[in-house]
């Protein structure tokens, strides 16, 4: 039985959790445990009363830590929002004591499965969940740059006329205001899209990108569709055992961060080091030490 946990029934785990019963999902039971055990309760009373509709006819129910125990991915959406002219460093103190707490139950169920992170900064308590549970690298898995690499999939598309799956180009590094586009690596179908869009266009879709969560927040207050969407992707992945190659925040260079790695039913079975050009190759470096140092901030 594929059973999955969300903990946190806010705006991202409550979309995570809509996502996966509008899709073929192999997810047979899906948990939800909060710190407001009525708010997870009317939660899947609310999702169960639309199974009559959905595509996947998924239990769901409320449930505690201990339900984690035999789950196969235990998803972490818990933890305060960004606010307006907040950036998602910002959240790190606040979000990590959180997740220690989170990370510590799971584990004392007797958790064995697949972590997958979707809290904020995304890459910081990656590497955090790592660290508290002792899991294998392997094992813990954030959501990176994968939400970033679907705006830029639609800015893309609107721009070129071409259908979303034909975009091929990767948004890498932090999920946050270090992050960047490998344009030396980025096509649309077999065309690069270097060939057929001007640099500071190119410039300028990138910032774009890096702003749109900005721009969503300040529209109406949270973001949550698109993580949404882009953590039931990951889910899927894995249950289907697809070996998808996808932009997950990663175990890399001793840190977590956004990069193209293969999932499959263990988790990430490879992460690949994609080649960069000199500017990309900076700008990686760049991010990397960031999260560094946020990362040693914590640990001091």
């Amino acid at each position: 039985m594929n059973k999955v946990v969300v903990v946190g029934c806010g705006n991202v785990g409550n979309a995570y959790s809509y996502a996966l019963l509008n899709q073929n999902t192999k997810v047979d039971e899906l948990i939800l445990i909060d710190i407001d055990s009525k708010k997870a309760l009317g939660t899947a009373m609310d999702l169960s009363h639309a199974l009559l509709f959905a595509k996947s006819k998924i239990r769901v129910k409320a449930g505690s830590y201990k339900d984690c125990k035999d789950a196969k991915i235990v998803v972490i959406a818990a933890g305060l929002n960004q606010k307006p002219n907040e950036t998602r460093l910002d959240l790190v103190n606040k979000n990590n004591k959180i997740l220690k707490d989170i990370v510590a139950s799971v584990v004392l169920s007797g958790f064995s499965g697949i972590f997958l992170v979707a809290t904020n900064p995304v890459d910081i308590m990656t590497y955090m969940t790592k660290k508290y549970s002792k899991f294998p690298s392997s094992k813990v898995i954030g959501s990176g740059t994968l939400l970033d690499t679907s705006r830029l999939a639609f800015l893309l598309s609107e721009k070129l006329k071409v259908g979303y799956e034909d975009i091929h180009a990767y948004v890498l590094g932090e999920h946050g205001d270090s992050s960047f586009i490998s344009w030396s690596n980025a096509k649309a179908g077999v065309i690069d899209i270097e060939s057929i869009i001007s640099k500071p266009e190119l410039e300028e879709l990138e910032e774009k990108v890096r702003k749109l969560a900005y721009k969503i927040i300040d529209l109406k207050g949270e973001t949550s569709y698109g993580i949404g969407m882009c953590i039931s992707r990951i889910t899927n992945a894995i249950l289907n055992d697809e070996h998808k190659v996808l932009p997950v925040s990663v175990y890399y260079d001793g840190i977590y961060l956004g990069m193209p790695a293969v999932i499959n039913k263990n988790g990430v079975k490879g992460v690949m080091r994609i080649k960069l050009n000199a500017e990309e190759s900076k700008k990686l470096e760049r991010s990397k030490n960031i999260i560094k140092q946020i990362i040693k901030d914590l640990e001091e």
